[in-house]
């Protein structure tokens, strides 16, 4: 009869810490980080195809969206519908005007300097003003990227997070400069 309480007493002891264990990384994975994997090349050369990032779902919360920033989002429904991330630079900060012309692209009307573009745009844009609550954001991979040029500025609540590090593949492993 004690072996049949003792073993009784384990299986609820292992359920307990199971459950704890799930609850735990269900907490952390919604409201603090989360690992995902690039889907496309539109962040190239910043973050390549199939690179592994965390991203910090909790301090940009503190610090605020920052132009330059690379961030995680739910993409427009109207696009993909599958759940997964989608990962952009963000250029326009609510109030920002942004237009993209003759290979370049302008911020309140002085063009930026970007040493992570992969190529300068082939198309016009804009001007456009950056909405309340809402980000303008481009793929480093200008021209092969579906960003903000084609749907768009991105409703703050879209954000999931900022992308901080990058730890797939090895030889890439360190954090995601600005």
């Amino acid at each position: 009869m004690a072996k049949k309480r003792s073993l009784t007493r384990a299986i609820m002891e292992t359920a307990e810490i199971l459950i704890f264990a799930f609850i735990l990384s269900w907490g952390l994975r919604s409201n603090v980080v989360e690992a995902a994997t690039i889907p496309t090349p539109s962040m190239m050369p910043t973050i390549h195809e199939q690179d592994r990032v965390i991203v910090d779902k909790l301090f940009y919360k503190f610090t605020g969206i920052q132009r330059d920033d690379i961030i995680v989002f739910n993409p427009p429904k109207n696009l993909d519908s599958s759940g997964d991330y989608w990962i952009k630079r963000v250029i326009g900060l609510p109030g920002d005007k942004v237009q993209i012309t003759g290979g370049k692209v302008y911020l309140n009307g002085q063009p930026l300097t970007e040493p992570f573009e992969m190529e300068a745009p082939d198309y016009n844009y804009g001007p456009v003003i950056v909405p309340k609550d809402s980000y303008f954001l481009l793929g480093d991979n200008r021209n092969h990227s579906l960003d903000s040029h084609y749907w768009g500025a991105l409703p703050a609540k879209e954000v999931e997070g900022k992308a901080v590090l990058r730890y797939w593949p090895l030889q890439r492993f360190g954090t995601i400069a600005k």
